[in-house]
């Protein structure tokens, strides 16, 4: 669900951007002295917007400035959005073109598997047709040959950690691209095409499964407050359902919502209190909640599908070339961890074993730890399917420890499918940050993951912000952790260029 806080490093050939490999200690300036560090006041501000605990030591490292894209990365991230946009859009179509019965049955019988009914009944449902998530969020690792695509995520953790950081450092001088405040613009810009009319009533609803991430919403909502927004953020007990409309629980009040902004996971739902409510309102049109429930918008697994050879004329049909082009180059070789026999004839398409096709999935657990170059994941719609959880990196791991993760995977295909993905390290990037304790600059030699945020609005995805995290080069998995330093991004002079 929310901005995965895992990747694996992945690379296709031929990526549709150069490689940026020149880094040095100049992508992040040291700053003149320990006196002139504007760490504590970093703290402050971090604090004060919940983003750290006082008292408590740091949860991350905070850069001495934000992380420096090439002009030619920008361009790429410029880009990225709409072509993501319109792979969303296509997988729907694929989807629902499946049920019709006019693309494979198997397309959407590998999308349902383990969703309720009742669930699949909602999201399948006309008036929701054409309704994709407002906030896409990809995870990106820069390596030596170009961009790695790892995780595409609708339901983002991370907009208030970023869009604070990005003020933070525009008020001590530091370019931020591609602005300070693209997060929160673009967030009440996509809400208000939801609208559709209505008064801008808004509420962030958070989940229990989702609780981390309250304090960022709340910042959320407060900004959007400055925005025109009658904006609030509530636990799903919070709502209240009469048959004119959802209202929410607020200091005392019941104050009638336009919009209903879920943060909250699918597979949840039956944890959700009022989450039927919430769901029957939609339904009946009584108020919009984005992003929509369609489970099948949120599944690793559609990764494995755009390079599925049958679905290829699909994609090329509904793509534009330089969209196809582009997904093609930054997807990196997903397969879905099917355990079921295939004939004689068939194989596991572009999958090889020393360098000989494979019909089952028997060697990979034999593998060798150099043979064992991949990552498995839990595709979606488990509490497994989201941050650092449910992710396996083969050579990583012992033998014995890697056979029991394929096994369990295969076992658990009929409730909850996995993915193989091939992983490449990302490239060497140098970065400094603030010791918590000294407040001094310390340099630190890592790989970076990056990860913008597009919003919809009126069929265009507008890139807001873009958050990166780095971790320490001996780390597998890049995700937020103690040791990682965050920032947000601007690009080398300043801007992208032409």
């Amino acid at each position: 669900m929310f901005g995965p806080l895992h990747t694996s490093s992945t690379i296709n050939p031929g990526s549709v951007i150069s490689s940026y490999a020149e880094q040095s200690a100049s992508r992040l300036p040291l700053s003149p002295s320990t006196s002139d560090s504007p760490y504590p006041l970093f703290r402050d501000t971090l604090t004060k917007d919940g983003l750290f605990v006082s008292g408590q030591d740091d949860h991350w490292r905070v850069a001495s400035s934000p992380f420096v894209l090439s002009h030619e990365e920008a361009r790429f991230f410029e880009a990225l959005g709409q072509h993501l946009l319109l792979f969303y859009q296509a997988l729907n179509r694929l989807y629902l073109e499946s049920l019709k019965g006019m693309q494979p049955a198997w397309v959407h019988e590998y999308l349902d598997i383990g969703k309720p009914e009742d669930l699949l009944a909602l999201a399948r449902m006309n008036r929701f047709k054409n309704q994709l998530p407002g906030v896409i969020r990809p995870d990106l690792i820069p390596t030596t040959d170009g961009m790695a695509l790892t995780e595409l995520d609708s339901v983002p953790g991370g907009i208030g950690l970023t869009g604070s950081l990005s003020r933070m450092y525009a008020r001590q001088g530091s370019p931020v691209w591609p602005q300070a405040d693209g997060l929160i613009q673009g967030f009440s810009r996509m809400l208000r095409g939801a609208l559709h009319g209505k008064p801008p009533r808004v509420a962030i609803v958070v989940s229990d499964e989702a609780e981390a991430y309250r304090a960022e919403m709340q910042w959320v909502v407060t900004q959007l407050r400055q925005e025109g927004w009658e904006a609030y953020c509530g636990h799903p007990r919070d709502i209240r359902f009469t048959e004119e409309g959802l209202l929410i629980h607020h200091e005392g009040q019941d104050r009638p919502l336009s919009v209903v902004y879920r943060f909250y996971e699918l597979f949840d739902l039956k944890n959700i209190p009022k989450g039927e409510l919430i769901a029957y309102s939609a339904k009946k049109g009584r108020v919009v909640v984005t992003p929509p429930y369609k489970p099948w918008v949120e599944e690793k697994l559609a990764l494995a599908l755009f390079h599925h050879p049958i679905l290829e004329k699909f994609w090329e049909h509904e793509l534009k070339s330089d969209t196809f082009d582009c997904l093609r180059a930054i997807i990196p070789g997903t397969w879905i961890l099917d355990p079921r026999p295939l004939p004689p004839s068939a194989v596991i398409p572009g999958l090889r074993h020393g360098n000989r096709a494979v019909s089952d999935w028997k060697w990979l657990g034999e593998a060798t730890q150099k043979e064992r170059q991949y990552v498995i994941k839990v595709s979606g719609f488990s509490d497994q399917a989201w941050g650092s959880r449910g992710v396996s990196i083969g050579h990583d791991m012992s033998q014995v420890q890697w056979k029991e993760v394929v096994s369990h995977a295969l076992d658990q295909f009929e409730t909850s499918p996995s993915i193989l993905q091939t992983f490449h390290k990302g490239r060497l990037v140098v970065v400094e940050y603030y010791d918590s304790h000294s407040g001094e600059v310390v340099s630190m030699e890592g790989r970076a993951r990056l990860s913008p945020y597009y919003f919809v609005n009126e069929g265009q995805a507008h890139l807001g912000g873009i958050l990166a995290t780095i971790c320490p080069k001996d780390k597998k998995i890049i995700h937020g952790m103690r040791d990682a330093v965050m920032a947000p991004c601007s690009v080398m002079d300043g801007h992208p260029g032409p």
